[in-house]
Formats: C-alpha cells, structure tokens, sequence
C-alpha cells in the first residue's frame, strides 16, 4: 500500500524514537505478560517448566520496563517524543465534553491524539510506575515488612490482570484501524485520514482547514477507503472574498488560524 500513496499525501506521524520506543515496550509487556502467566497459573508452570529461568526473564524484563523511556526521554531525538508526551498530558474542553459523554459525543474535533489514548498512556505509564515498585518489593523481599509484601503482591497481581484486559482492548482498536498501524509501523499516515480522524492535527501540520462532510469521525465506516485517491490531493485555498463559480463543486478551504 505504502507504493501506491505519494509523498505529498502522506503526513508524518511518529519519528524513529516514538517508534522504537513503543516497540521496546510491546516487547517488554509481552515478555513480562508470558512469564507472568507462567508464573501465575499452575497448568501453565507444569507444562513449560524451568520456573526459575521463566522468573529469572520475567525480573529482568521488569527492571528494564522503565529504561527505554527514560532513554528515549534524554536522548538526542528526544524532541518529538517530548511534544507528544506534552500533547498526551493535557485534556482540553472537547476531551472532557467526549469523555463524560462516554464517546457518544460527535461533534468534538480531536487533536493528534483522542481522549482514548490520552488514558491509555497515563494509565500505562502508572501501570510501569506501580508494577516496578512492587515488584521490586517482592523480589528483594527480606528487606520488608510482612505487610508490604502482602499487598505488593495483591497489588500486582490484580493490576497484571487489569493491564492484560486493557492491552487486549487496545490491540482490538489497533486491529480496526489499519491506518493507525501504519502511522506506529512506518511512521507516516494519509493526508485523509489525519483530516478525517484528527482534523485539528491535521490543521496544525499543514496549515489548511479540514474540510469535513460532518461531525468529526463521521468518515469512520463510511465505505470511503481512508487512502482513497480523491481524498488524498490538498484542498484549494479560497482567496479573500473569492466565490465558487456555479457549477463547480471542488472543496475551498480557508487557512487554519495563524497560518493567514
């Protein structure tokens, strides 16, 4: 598909960083999510056995669960990482208005990422927070009480199980949206897509007013391929006072504000 998409169709989404730091984490969790569920359930030990190396995988990738942020958040290529985290810690008034909704709301124009994501990254990044300091306290247990062990324990059972429910309603999400994928795996999405499902980032990248035949993610099941060639092109700028001649139909769009 990437072949048939011209450049000047595609939008950059997520740089190398971004990338790379998403894919460490998913492997990490995936690592920590198998040996957790060998460690957890009996049939499971039985069948895959050498407990100890499967405790052994499952401490390690523990520890280095916080690393590759903290690596990609100093490093060099660290700038669009930054703004994004920036751009995922702030809920704005349409944010608000579609999450006490509880996503029935239609009319909000979202930025470059949805209030569904927005919870996600605070949820996981509390979810590597919580799960690293407790399981830090089981694994050098003799240097707590009793008590701390116990509810460390419960604590990161309970919040294992939780994080595996929501990393399975993620990955539903993502297995809908092929172009989501392609914006985490190539970095890069179509200019139709951005217009259609993050009209305000789109606005902030190219400087154009989204044209939208409705309520914000109305294109969503319409039967429009997001990639499809007529939506790809930029819409025409309207000059000043100029009016579209009878007859013709191709979409004006006025700059975003701050782009005049």
């Amino acid at each position: 598909m990437s072949e048939g998409v011209p450049e000047r169709a595609r939008l950059a989404r997520f740089d190398d960083t971004e990338r790379m730091l998403h894919w460490v984490n998913a492997g990490l969790f995936s690592v920590l999510i198998a040996t957790g569920a060998v460690l957890y359930v009996g049939q499971l030990s039985a069948l895959v056995g050498r407990r100890e190396l499967v405790r052994l995988l499952h401490v390690v990738a523990g520890l280095l669960l916080p690393l590759p942020l903290l690596v990609a958040r100093l490093g060099r290529g660290r700038a669009a990482l930054v703004a994004d985290l920036r751009r995922l810690s702030r809920f704005d008034a349409g944010d608000r208005r579609w999450l006490r909704s509880l996503g029935r709301e239609k009319q909000v124009r979202h930025g470059k990422f949805h209030p569904g994501q927005k919870l996600n990254a605070a949820f996981t990044l509390g979810v590597i927070a919580v799960m690293f300091m407790t399981g830090s306290i089981m694994h050098w247990f003799r240097f707590f009480p009793v008590d701390w062990r116990t509810g460390a324990t419960f604590v990161h059972d309970w919040l294992a199980i939780t994080f595996a429910v929501v990393l399975l309603g993620h990955l539903r999400m993502a297995m809908k949206d092929g172009e989501a994928r392609r914006g985490m795996r190539e970095g890069w999405v179509t200019r139709a897509w951005a217009r259609r499902h993050h009209p305000r980032w789109y606005e902030e990248e190219t400087g154009v007013a989204s044209v939208a035949a409705g309520p914000a993610g109305a294109g969503a099941g319409s039967g429009v391929p997001d990639h499809a060639p007529e939506l790809e092109a930029e819409p025409r700028l309207a000059a000043p006072g100029q009016e579209l001649p009878l007859g013709d139909r191709t979409p004006l769009a006025q700059p975003a504000p701050g782009h005049e």
